[in-house]
């Protein structure tokens, strides 16, 4: 289970790089260069290729395996590293904004053949949790890298070396990967029949929509991972800026929300798998899911207070540091019960469940997350974490009434094993 936990929490290690880069340097770039909150917030646009992913996820279910997929994404990620080490940023804003798109687009495509990979790695309740953790810490750690890590030290190292790093990384990986002996013992078998499934249903695509539909719990999981980050997107995204404006500098900003929040949402992925392997998943869902609705009105409180103090500071990065705990808990468990959903479909879609699940986890955020700017410019930061709350609790609710009598109702009940 060692090796499983390794494979896949580096691959997802760097499929989490671009995220970085993207949700945490490139904000406060802009922010600094005196852009607005709604253009910032239109930058969220950058990651429409894993709204895409779910279309051509039946091909790299068909064509190739799951080995070849891995490696020529990560090598091209290490190629777009290389072109734009030789970008200025200060000039050439557009294309930072083409270097991101592209990468983008290579790693949701890596997305698909590591889930694929992990549905079929992953046996029993134990290794769900553990490995779903793996997943959660490894991306976040790779946003932390490039988000954290980068920004502050791009100011000494400057932005060509910064890729070029990020390039190397990426080469040793997609090296890695090509001998990793994992991918043949233990989803040879799997990868055989799958094709065998997809090629009969090639012709007929809407009978693996079908297909999808109807695996038992998907409707309920659906619904859920469009809206469960909602709120909590939009406090993430705007309070870090709300500091910005008002508390911190950009310096001290990408420590405690890039580095030290961040920390914290990794540790709370990690004691997502922990608590997996003690306690179900709906009895959990409903306790974190009202903590976090609790912690909205706590940093929500915080945006009356305009004066830069010690304590304001210390209050906001305690209120970083909860939101961010709660989160990574939130994500563990919310990747886990899609893992379940799709692990009852048939072996021939399940990669294609799975990308279906995620692409519409990515499409709720990534909505919301490009309007969550442009609802602070209309409405000020209190109207607009208000609505946050709302949107907080009424996600809350819907787990709760799930875990009684809807979907999540026998794992509420269910002890893991």
């Amino acid at each position: 289970m060692n090796d499983k936990l390794v494979f896949l929490g580096l691959l997802y290690f760097v499929q989490g790089i671009p995220y970085g880069l993207q949700s945490s340097l490139l904000p406060v770039y802009l922010r600094g260069a005196g852009h607005s909150f709604t253009r910032i917030g239109l930058t969220k646009i950058l990651y429409f290729p894993w709204v895409l992913k779910v279309l051509w996820a039946p091909l790299i279910d068909r064509v190739g395996t799951k080995r070849h997929w891995l490696v020529a994404t990560v090598s091209g990620l290490a190629l777009t590293c290389l072109s734009s080490a030789a970008l200025a940023p200060e000039s050439n804003i557009w294309g930072v904004a083409g270097t991101l798109l592209a990468m983008n687009a290579l790693a949701s495509v890596q997305d698909i053949a590591v889930d694929g990979a992990a549905v079929g790695l992953l046996k029993g309740r134990s290794e769900l949790g553990f490995g779903n953790t793996a997943q959660v810490v490894g991306y976040k750690a790779g946003s932390v890298f490039a988000g954290g890590g980068l920004l502050a030290v791009i100011d000494v190292a400057g932005w060509g070396s910064m890729f070029m790093l990020l390039a190397f990384v990426y080469f040793g990986v997609a090296l890695f990967v090509w001998g990793a002996p994992i991918l043949d013992v233990d989803l040879l078998k799997g990868q055989v029949e799958a094709r065998r499934g997809v090629q009969s249903d090639a012709v007929q695509p809407w009978r693996v929509w079908r297909k999808l539909l109807s695996v038992p719990g998907t409707p309920w999981t659906m619904l859920y991972v469009l809206t469960y980050k909602l709120g909590e997107q939009g406090a993430v995204t705007m309070f870090p800026l709300f500091l910005l404006d008002h508390h911190m500098t950009a310096r001290e900003l990408g420590f405690w929300n890039g580095v030290i929040a961040m920390g914290f949402s990794i540790c709370g992925s990690s004691l997502g798998g922990l608590l997996l392997s003690h306690f179900s998943i709906g009895s959990l869902m409903r306790r974190v899911f009202v903590m976090r609705t609790v912690s909205m009105v706590f940093q929500s409180s915080l945006l009356t207070v305009l004066e830069p103090s010690p304590l304001m500071k210390g209050m906001a990065v305690m209120s970083l540091s909860v939101q961010h705990f709660l989160g990574g808990l939130i994500t563990t468990l919310t990747f886990t019960t899609m893992m379940h959903c799709t692990q009852r479909a048939e072996e021939s879609v399940q990669a294609t469940h799975y990308s279906f699940l995620a692409t519409l986890e990515v499409l709720g955020k990534l909505m919301f997350g490009a309007l969550a700017g442009t609802l602070v410019d209309w409405l000020g930061f209190p109207t607009a974490f208000l609505l946050f709350f709302v949107l907080s609790a009424g996600t809350a609710l819907h787990v709760w009434r799930a875990t009684d009598t809807g979907a999540l109702r026998e794992q509420h009940k269910e002890q893991p094993k």
